[in-house]
């Protein structure tokens, strides 16, 4: 059974301001020679629906061939393992996933910044077998997807307003879906550096 926190937990978060973060996602990628934050690359509607729709299928492929015991071992000390790297894609999924649906369940609503990596020590994925967590990641991913495939283009510009990581600061539909998408291809040469490592 995976364990997630309970709608409180989002209540207290969406209703309540001024608590102060230093969190924010932007910084986990550096940007380097003028280049845009990797978070922020610019992709069309269709190339974000595309990229998390493969997400799954292309983390299966990465992971393929790996036992049970090899895809929660960390290569080397200090390194993440297989069910680490997909947890923490979980976490981001539900935090960033939950604000697209806050936002398309209200309008214009104001809510503050939840830390992923905040959020993951609430849940107990990161104790969870690693086709434990793969099947809550296809099958949140699937629903997501039902939402996001048949908004129209209007919609993917929907907002909210941002707090608890220094100024307000507005994001759509669409910044949620990006960073999903992005982060999600950012990790992916991590999965090959570790399934190799593992094979050997």
């Amino acid at each position: 059974m995976i364990r997630r926190p309970g709608p409180g937990y989002w209540a207290l978060r969406f209703c309540t301001l001024g608590h102060k973060s230093t969190y924010r996602p932007e910084n986990e990628f550096k940007e380097r020679r003028g280049r845009p934050l990797l978070y922020d690359t610019p992709r069309t509607i269709e190339e974000l629906l595309e990229m998390l729709t493969a997400s799954p299928s292309r983390i299966a492929e990465m992971t393929e061939g790996l036992s049970a015991h090899q895809l929660v071992t960390a290569p080397g000390e200090g390194e993440w393992s297989g069910r680490h790297v997909l947890a923490h894609l979980l976490a981001c999924s539900d935090v960033w996933g939950k604000y697209i649906q806050l936002i398309l369940g209200e309008e214009r609503p104001t809510f503050k910044a939840v830390n992923p990596t905040t959020w993951i020590k609430q849940t107990d994925y990161l104790s969870l077998p690693f086709q434990a967590l793969f099947r809550a990641f296809s099958l949140q991913r699937r629903d997501l997807l039902a939402v996001l495939a048949p908004l129209p283009p209007e919609d993917w510009n929907r907002s909210a307003v941002v707090t608890g990581a220094g100024r307000p600061r507005e994001r759509t539909v669409y910044t949620y879906a990006q960073w999903l998408a992005n982060h999600e291809r950012s990790h992916f040469k991590q999965f090959h550096k570790i399934a190799a490592a593992l094979r050997g």
